[in-house]
């Protein structure tokens, strides 16, 4: 992914806090937007490990455990159509939309090192670390017969110290990401395996 500066650390508008999406508004926004149903997929697949981390592990209400879900929802809904633009332009459209100003700076925090904007809540630094592994992971469970039936943690865990497989996937950026949260690499490849196994 390239760089994508997006030259500010603020977003949207603080008397907009509350003010979400349903789940169905922003799955109209990702098929008018993505038509690419791989990516819709990961999109589809980080949303479920947000909203499963917020309850199980943050103890959120039913209003935070959305705001996570649009979140990872979302995070990438302007990759395809706008890979120049990624991110500023899903940004600029909840903006217009008056959406709750965590769910976008946590987009905006997604990649730090790609867009300039660093992780701050729980909810930023989960997506950084949730993002890049779910992918990792799933092309992983792509290559095996069974797919995520059987995986395990140590076979992912080497697969990341293997630079050939998933080349693209910046391992640096794993590493950062989780130095950031209170959580062990292993345990959340373990949570995403378990929370992302079954979306489609």
């Amino acid at each position: 992914m390239g760089i994508h500066l997006l030259g500010r650390t603020s977003f949207g508008d603080p008397k907009n806090a509350g003010n979400l999406m349903t789940i169905e508004e922003a799955q109209q926004l990702l098929n008018d937007w993505v038509p690419n149903e791989r990516l819709r997929l990961h999109m589809k697949q980080v949303a479920a490990v947000m909203k499963a981390w917020a309850i199980e592990k943050e103890g959120a209400d039913d209003t935070t455990a959305l705001k996570w879900e649009l979140a990872g929802l979302l995070h990438d809904a302007d990759w395809e159509k706008y890979p120049g633009d990624h991110c500023r332009i899903i940004i600029e459209e909840l903006e217009k939309r008056n959406i709750d100003p965590e769910v976008i700076h946590c987009i905006a925090s997604h990649g730090p090192g790609y867009f300039g904007v660093e992780p701050l809540t729980s909810m930023d630094k989960m997506i950084y670390a949730i993002d890049e592994l779910s992918g990792f992971i799933h092309a992983a469970a792509l290559i095996r017969p069974g797919q995520y039936d059987g995986m395990e943690i140590k076979s992912i865990l080497k697969k990341l110290k293997t630079p050939s497989f998933a080349a693209q996937v910046n391992r640096d950026d794993i590493s950062d990401a989780v130095s950031r949260i209170d959580t062990t690499l292993e345990e959340l490849i373990g949570f995403i395996i378990q929370h992302q196994k079954n979306v489609e």
